[in-house]
């Protein structure tokens, strides 16, 4: 389904019944946005939303009436040609390391003489 942008025309005379519309709007999976104008009880409901269900669901709660439906076209995004990048020389940060420190380094003549005396030899 496509995103539209509906317009519904609402008579909300009451902090009440205007609470329980936008509640009852935005439960619908697929609406992205909701508007209303206090004024004149318009409504405009955008996104991906049969607005005959809902139009359905408001009729319970107050009077409600579609105005107008119109599909949203997507947004073109200008591309640009991607530059080729040219690759950077590699550096050399750090030389490697050739003997690691490690806190409990084993040391091959402490182990040698230990082993030796717990055999009992």
């Amino acid at each position: 389904m496509t995103p539209q942008k509906s317009m519904l025309q609402l008579s909300v005379h009451d902090e009440r019944i205007r609470k329980k519309v936008w509640g009852t709007v935005s439960r619908f999976s697929g609406v992205s946005s909701i508007e209303m104008d206090e004024m004149t009880g318009k409504m405009k409901v955008v996104g991906e939303v049969e607005v005959s269900k809902i139009v359905w669901k408001l009729r319970k709660i107050c009077r409600a009436d579609i105005v107008s439906v119109e599909v949203v076209k997507p947004l073109k995004k200008k591309t640009e040609p991607e530059k080729p990048t040219e690759p950077k020389p590699v550096e050399i940060l750090a030389y490697p390391v050739t003997q690691l420190n490690y806190p409990y380094q084993y040391y091959s003549s402490y182990a040698n003489s230990h082993l030796s005396t717990m055999r009992g030899l």
